[in-house]
């Protein structure tokens, strides 16, 4: 069952909630307990202690007030489909919840007694859900591990979590792969079923494709809303939207995304060269700033890392962050075969459990220098040649 389940199918769950607690209760004392928590709840509590953090206590709740709440629902990614999540406790046994990226609780639905006791508790709408804030909990936890956390009872930091259940799962923007939110499904401990498990994950799915379908059609109104600048314009040109991706193509054969266009700023796109783009009502037009289609670049790692990148005209140059220009590194020491996210993560972080966080750190990247990084398997583009300064050599 991995790591994500807290109980396996026939555990009887009274009794693992009585083990749990003494479980918890000699590790927090700072005794042996009888056997050790689950890795990732002893990570997690090896956290909670180093804040401070009192297990007897309800730790700071303080919820946004409403009109803040009310303003970070409107500007939340999961806004589109909060409705259809949170139909999916209606007449059931427990609580759902989604929170932000922050894990803060914007939306809650479940039996109204079930509500109340939740209220007791601290855990409504407004409320941040972190570790920091409350201890080990599925939300904070979830953010932390940047992955799916299931905790029964005494897992939970707080004595007076104990007597719930909480499975959470991350909502990814499935354009970007940037943590959107939580989805949490909460219920008093001793209801915990082994379906839980499997809710969760697919509404989450559910949500994400909906997400997506939202994204296509955004990209279908920007086709329609620029068909005049598309069908006058002369030579080849992509019609994107703020993120990069692509509504329209004429001229060139590109993939489904480029860089994120800025104004003023020079964008290399294979297959284009280095490109300006024009700001339209609802998108951009993106035009080759010159005849030249090969883009080469330097990869400066002598001090602050940044790249330059050169075609016509002046050359184009951005800082990176550190993460960054690692993983432009191994990609440029990699050749054409390329890497995958699995196998980049191991180079990074020593092992495959980060491949979400690699390709949201890729995703950020190819908006900071434009699509000059291909995917399936991640590597340069053709027509993408990087010249790599390190301190070691001076190149």
């Amino acid at each position: 069952m991995g790591d994500y389940s807290a109980v396996r199918p026939g555990t009887d769950l009274s009794r693992h909630a009585r083990d749990l607690r003494i479980v918890h209760d000699a590790v927090l004392a700072g005794d042996r307990p009888p056997h050790r928590p689950r890795a990732l709840v002893e990570r997690s509590w090896s956290r909670v202690l180093s804040l401070g953090l009192d297990p007897a206590l309800a730790n700071a709740r303080d919820p946004l007030p409403p009109a803040e709440l009310e303003q970070r629902r409107r500007t939340s990614g999961l806004a589109p489909v909060a409705a259809d999540l949170l139909r999916i406790a209606e007449d059931a046994a427990f609580l759902l919840v989604v929170t932000n990226a922050d894990g803060t609780i914007l939306w809650r639905a479940g039996p109204v007694a079930l509500r109340r006791r939740a209220d007791v508790l601290g855990f409504g709408e407004g409320a941040l859900w972190t570790e920091a804030a409350v201890g080990t909990n599925a939300i904070g936890t979830a953010l932390v591990e940047a992955a799916p956390v299931q905790l029964f009872s005494a897992e939970h930091f707080e004595q007076a979590q104990h007597a719930w259940y909480c499975s959470a799962h991350p909502v990814h923007d499935p354009r970007t792969g940037d943590l959107l939110g939580i989805v949490d499904v909460s219920g008093p401990a001793l209801t915990l079923h082994p379906a839980i498990e499997a809710l969760v994950a697919t509404g989450v799915r559910l949500a994400e494709a909906q997400l997506w379908r939202h994204h296509a059609d955004r990209l279908e109104r920007l086709r329609r809303s620029a068909a005049h600048v598309a069908g006058t314009a002369s030579g080849p040109l992509l019609i994107v939207d703020d993120h990069g991706w692509v509504a329209h193509a004429s001229g060139v054969a590109v993939r489904d995304r480029i860089g994120a266009p800025r104004s003023g700023t020079a964008l290399g796109v294979p297959g284009l060269g280095l490109c300006l783009a024009e700001r339209l009502p609802e998108g951009w037009l993106v035009r080759p700033a010159g005849p030249h289609t090969a883009i080469t670049a330097t990869l400066d790692l002598t001090g602050t890392p940044f790249i330059e990148l050169r075609g016509a005209g002046e050359p184009w140059r951005t800082t990176l962050t550190r993460r960054h220009a690692d993983i432009l590194t191994l990609l440029h020491d990699c050749g054409p075969a390329g890497l995958t996210a699995g196998q980049i993560s191991h180079f990074l972080y020593g092992d495959a459990a980060h491949v979400v966080t690699v390709r949201a750190e890729i995703s950020r990247l190819r908006r900071a220098i434009g699509a000059l990084v291909a995917t399936n398997p991640y590597r340069l583009e053709a027509g993408v040649t990087v010249d790599v300064r390190r301190v070691d050599s001076g190149r």
